[in-house]
């Protein structure tokens, strides 16, 4: 950079553009703002709505979780944020884009897709991914408006939060979840559900599950749900025991199913089975559809891991749930790493390659957190981590920026119009929050969610359409 070229952005904020509107990308944004820096930050979202995992991602029965939008909305608040909705990146917009507007430019675009599971029949019909039932039943605007819910009998594959949620929302009853935010659409299709039994799946034992606490425990809080463990899948070798002692979440969930697998059995009409030491073998069909399932027994190996037996089961089941991980998307003019499902990267830097040398490569002034710089593991929470390390990497490269073009804010929103992308904002934010709020009122429920977009846009920037 010149002296004059840094006089210039001196004399300014920095440009940041954050692409994505989720925890992540919000997160950034407040450790940007919370540093000395004079920033000037816009988070652009392919949604017309921000909140990312929050309004898309989590089950509509866990009210505490979406709290966090509390917090987030406070820094979409701040006058150094602007949100840019319903724009997406690699079709509206580009990396070259944002160059001409922005000193750099945060990724944060999460995880959306499922994680393959390479097991014959799993691409029957009837043999579905989580992260697409969860899109649904979160009222997502780009996926079908009704899900097949014709199976009695169901196996969710995964022990994860995500696992618990899947099961939860199909054991539960249309009237349950009738109170929380659900649109008609998915309150007509869980009503019609035809599930009475959910099996769920963990290769290892109750100690190697990743749940959490506090959603293990809520899973027995329904009162059409009956939560079942088999008193011979707590098992417990050296390596478990290790890992209770060193962290009482582990302990927790140990201690919880231990207890249900000793308690008579109740008389709830639904049955959750959570079953440990069965690892997926194959999907098996008929005629092209779901009828069943083979695990094969597992045992423990002393570490903590677990070694096949040989024992295969059948179990009768007529659709099956992965819930064995996310995966992001490749994202337009970035390099990618399609087996970690991440973006390369050094301390949130994004990595080109390396010289001959051996010295790192970075593409200049580009940056990722969140899912995308890490894999998608970890609670919301731990993003926060993610962000800071990614601020701190920018804010140190700063002074070699290569200015923005046209850094003043009005340049990009002209650059949108002139385009014709109908984009939504903050403010339209609070038009649309004002809108689904009207329309739980009348049955007493916080809100009904907006499925459709050209409705998202229609109540957020009406002008637009």
């Amino acid at each position: 950079m010149t002296e004059q070229s840094a006089d210039t952005q001196a004399a300014r904020p920095l440009r940041i553009a954050i692409v994505g509107a989720g925890p992540a990308g919000i997160y950034a944004a407040d450790a940007l703002m919370k540093s000395d820096a004079d920033v000037s930050i816009d988070l652009f979202e392919r949604m017309p709505a921000p909140f990312g995992l929050i309004r898309y991602g989590v089950a509509p029965d866990h009210p505490r979780i979406k709290g966090i939008i509390t917090a987030l909305h406070k820094v979409l608040d701040k006058p150094q944020v602007r949100l840019l909705g319903n724009i997406d990146y690699g079709v509206d917009i580009n990396l070259d884009d944002l160059r001409a507007f922005y000193d750099a430019v945060i990724f944060s675009t999460g995880a959306n897709a499922d994680r393959a599971l390479g097991i014959a029949g799993i691409d029957l019909d009837g043999s579905y991914g989580a992260a697409d039932f969860v899109s649904w039943y979160d009222g997502h605007p780009d996926v079908p408006r009704t899900w097949p819910l014709e199976a009695e009998k169901v196996a969710v594959l995964g022990v994860g939060n995500v696992a618990l949620d899947v099961a939860r929302v199909l054991a539960k009853t249309g009237d349950e979840l009738l109170p929380t935010e659900i649109p008609p659409n998915v309150y007509d299709g869980l009503k019609a559900n035809k599930a009475i039994e959910v099996h769920v799946f963990g290769r290892r034992g109750p100690a190697q599950a990743k749940f959490t606490p506090l959603e293990l425990r809520e899973l027995d809080h329904s009162p059409t749900i009956e939560v079942i463990v088999d008193p011979e899948d707590i098992d417990y070798d050296e390596g478990s025991e290790a890992a209770r002692r060193h962290s009482k979440q582990v302990d927790m969930v140990s201690n919880t199913l231990e207890q249900w697998a000793i308690r008579d059995q109740g008389d709830r009409p639904h049955k959750l089975f959570l079953h440990f030491f069965e690892s997926p073998a194959e999907v098996l069909g008929a005629d092209g559809k779901v009828v069943g399932l083979r695990t094969e027994r597992t045992q423990l190996d002393g570490t903590g891991n677990v070694k096949g037996t040989g024992e295969f089961k059948d179990w009768e089941v007529q659709a099956v749930y992965r819930a064995v991980g996310y995966l992001s998307q490749n994202i337009t003019n970035l390099p990618f790493d399609d087996q970690a499902g991440t973006v390369p990267n050094e301390a949130g830097r994004v990595l080109l390659d390396e010289n001959a040398d051996g010295a790192a490569r970075y593409l200049a002034a580009t940056y990722v957190t969140g899912w995308i710089k890490r894999g998608p593991v970890g609670l919301i929470g731990h993003t926060k981590g993610d962000a800071n390390e990614t601020v701190a990497c920018l804010l140190d490269d700063a002074p070699a920026f290569a200015p923005a073009p046209q850094p003043e804010p009005a340049a990009v929103t002209k650059w949108l119009e002139d385009k014709g992308i109908p984009f939504t904002t903050w403010d339209g934010w609070y038009r649309l929050d004002a809108h689904e709020r009207a329309l739980g009122e009348p049955e007493g429920r916080e809100r009904v969610k907006v499925v459709e977009r050209e409705d998202m846009l229609r109540a957020s920037e009406p002008h637009k359409i």
